[in-house]
């Protein structure tokens, strides 16, 4: 099969397209040949070298949808053929509220989608939603995840709450939107593009702020009158400031700092406001089943930024790094 190979961390272009050896199913395991595949950060952090528990060679990605074609022992051979999307997480265990100390996820140290062919756990196959193209199944699966146990899992979300998605434009933000929008929450966004914004608008967002404003904050009081939910992957002196616009009693999830630690946190603010802070990652089997029983009841289309050839890997890399995108970056998949 072709693979994009990784034999060396440092840079996307270290990214080479080879022939390596179609994978077999194991016990319990079974064969997607992939239609398309999907771009996270996560998968620029396996090739830059960042992410724990490295193995060279990889074939990043998480992010996949395809048919299955083989199935090992001890699977139903009815999936045969059957139209899937994957769950890209891994050992997850049996407790539902939290990860096992196991639990990683396609992409490394396991093989991941940037390839014809991929081998997971036949339980980590669940029916591609008719209503999607392979495109938009392959950009579901772990920021849409990642999303959904942020906002409902661990969020609490609730029907009429302000909701704030700071940072709008890469996939778990555009999801969030969607899904919040989905379920009767009031969405707002910053970004330091109004044309991001605009299009946040598009697909349900009520309206944002331009975060390069020297007073973006104010704006956005006087635009909510208080946040009740904020979900943040920034960090930084921006988690300051959610702190600030959070109501009393309000949440603030956090699924990442791409701002670095939070300097001087307000204590004083969080204990007089009661403001819960929360850590999410990712998500369990259930908040995975849950996520595409949301997207298919409300016919939730996934937002696409750019679809690139499967040897074009490290181009569409570069343009999630720039921070170029809107919406998830998608590899198609050569079927040769």
């Amino acid at each position: 099969m072709k693979a994009m190979i990784l034999r060396e961390t440092g840079e996307p272009n270290n990214l080479k397209l080879e022939d390596i050896e179609t994978p077999m199913p194991g016990s319990k395991e079974v064969v997607v040949r992939l239609q398309a595949a999907a771009l996270n950060r996560r998968d620029l952090m396996v090739v830059q070298g960042r992410y724990p528990g490295m193995q060279l060679p990889a074939i990043p990605g998480s992010d996949g949808a395809g048919i299955v074609v083989a199935v090992g022992d001890e699977v139903d051979n009815g999936l045969t053929g059957d139209e899937v999307i994957i769950n890209p997480g891994l050992n997850w265990g049996s407790d539902m509220n939290k990860k096992s100390a196991d639990y990683n996820a396609l992409g490394n140290p396991t093989n991941g989608t940037y390839a014809q062919y991929v081998k997971v756990p036949a339980e980590n196959v669940y029916s591609k939603p008719s209503h999607l193209s392979w495109e938009e199944a392959a950009a579901l699966p772990l920021a849409g995840l990642t999303a959904y146990r942020a906002l409902v899992t661990k969020g609490g979300v609730k029907k009429g709450e302000n909701v704030l998605i700071p940072g709008v434009g890469g996939g778990v933000a555009t999801y969030l939107v969607q899904f919040a929008a989905a379920l009767g929450a009031k969405v707002y966004v910053t970004s330091s593009k109004d044309e991001k914004i605009e299009k946040a608008k598009s697909f349900g967002a009520m309206g944002g702020v331009n975060y390069t404003s020297e007073d973006w904050s104010e704006e956005l009081e006087k635009l909510t009158g208080g946040i009740d939910l904020s979900i943040d992957s920034i960090g930084g002196e921006v988690f300051k400031t959610l702190v600030s616009l959070g109501k009393i009693g309000s949440r603030i999830v956090s699924f990442g700092a791409t701002r670095g630690p939070v300097p001087n946190l307000l204590l004083p603010s969080m204990t007089v406001k009661e403001i819960s802070i929360i850590g999410s990652t990712m998500g369990s089997p259930i908040d995975f089943a849950d996520m595409v029983k949301l997207v298919e009841e409300h016919k939730i289309h996934p937002v696409l930024d750019k679809t690139f050839s499967l040897e074009k890997a490290a181009e569409a890399l570069l343009r999630m790094e720039k921070g170029e995108n809107l919406g998830k970056i998608v590899l198609s998949i050569p079927q040769d």
